[in-house]
């Protein structure tokens, strides 16, 4: 009779053979997952807070160039536009109130001194023409009695005090004829051929800029003003105003050249002058007016054009200046890539300005002299997304 023991061993036996099988066949059907996966690639850029490090290979295909200094004027860019210089504007005024008969010229239309720009029909003309009358006959009165007088006085029939007397009265009756004439000269009334009408004309040269009546309407002045039934503007002269925000206005002053452009006249130039810089700031806006005299020969700037002004500094300033080939335009933003270690390149922002003779472009903020970038920043930029 077998022992216990002697049971127990061969049962044993064979489930460690059976487990150690299977733990064989389990490793044996395992795939080899570090044999199938790739090695990870190395990122290309890899974001450094506002700015990017692009790593590239073969990184001296890439030449660079240091930014150099270049003495310029400095230059504001502003935006206006144009409007009549003000102490160029005439009003047209007819000194005797009453209605518009007729109307000759309206508004935009070009008209020449001396020409004859409204007909004005007025009661005044009667009330003048009648005084002038009046002082014609008291005027030839008088002439009868200082006549008469002076040859009673030859006769000794007079006495000196009375032959003054006519005298003194001879005098303020041709006085008062004469005021009385001068009266329907201003109303613009002939004395030898008198009626209604008053023939307004224009007191200068330029454009209508300004209508205030039309034909039947009520023209004239009264004791209170009036601004005038036309305004003539000569525009050989215009001003551009210009509004020029608060931390700008230390580098503007009076007599200061600019150029001014406009969208009307692509790639011609205007020269303007600083005429005067408001004392007065918008309080919403943070600026100021600056107005602009400039000549305009042949009319060629026309009210209410918008226009640009580049308003030149005194003096020239040093300033940094690196190829436009270095510029990377990026989303309205400009960069700059500058060399780092290990074959990496640094994208700085910058600010730019003007662009310069040979090729350079100005650059504000962000770089400065002797500073080295990449030569070519769009190629750069270009390999560095392909990668």
């Amino acid at each position: 009779m077998r022992s216990a023991n002697a049971v127990r061993c061969p049962i044993a036996c064979t489930s460690a053979l059976l487990l150690l099988f299977g733990l064989a066949g389990c490793k044996h059907n395992e795939p080899d997952h570090t044999a199938q996966e790739a090695p990870a690639a190395q990122p290309q850029v890899v974001d450094v807070g506002s700015n990017d490090v692009v790593r590239v290979e073969n990184p001296g295909r890439f030449p660079l160039q240091s930014s150099v200094a270049r003495s310029v004027v400095s230059t504001l860019e502003v935006t206006g536009s144009v409007s009549p210089d003000v102490s160029r504007e005439i009003p047209v005024l007819s000194l005797a109130n009453g209605r518009v008969a007729a109307l000759h010229v309206g508004l935009g239309d070009t008209v020449h001194k001396g020409q004859l720009v409204m007909d004005v029909q007025s009661p005044d003309v009667a009330t003048a023409f009648n005084a002038y009358l009046k002082a014609v006959n008291d005027e030839h009165l008088t002439v009868i009695t200082l006549e008469r007088d002076k040859l009673l006085y030859d006769k000794g029939a007079i006495p000196q005090t009375q032959l003054e007397g006519a005298q003194n009265g001879e005098d303020d009756a041709k006085a008062n004829l004469t005021a009385a004439e001068q009266q329907l000269k201003i109303l613009g009334v002939d004395k030898d051929h008198p009626g209604d009408m008053v023939k307004v004309y224009a007191p200068a040269t330029g454009v209508i800029i300004a209508q205030n009546v039309t034909a039947a309407g009520a023209a004239g002045i009264t004791f209170a003003g009036a601004a005038g039934s036309l305004t003539i503007a000569d525009l050989s002269h215009v001003w551009v105003i210009c509004d020029v925000y608060e931390n700008d206005l230390a580098n503007v002053h009076l007599g200061q050249h600019a150029d001014i452009r406009l969208n009307a006249f692509p790639g011609k130039v205007f020269s303007g002058t600083i005429s005067d810089i408001g004392a007065q700031l918008d309080p919403s806006l943070r600026t100021a007016k600056v107005r602009i005299q400039v000549p305009n020969p042949g009319n060629q700037l026309r009210l209410g054009m918008f226009a640009t002004a580049s308003i030149l500094g005194l003096r020239p300033v040093d300033m940094t200046a690196v190829p436009a080939e270095a510029i990377l335009q990026l989303h309205d933003r400009s960069y700059v890539f500058e060399p780092e270690a290990n074959g990496t390149f640094k994208r700085v922002q910058v600010k730019i300005g003007r662009t310069l003779e040979g090729n350079l472009i100005e650059v504000q903020s962000g770089l400065n002299v002797g500073q080295q970038v990449v030569l070519h920043a769009l190629d750069l930029q270009n390999t560095a997304d392909q990668q």
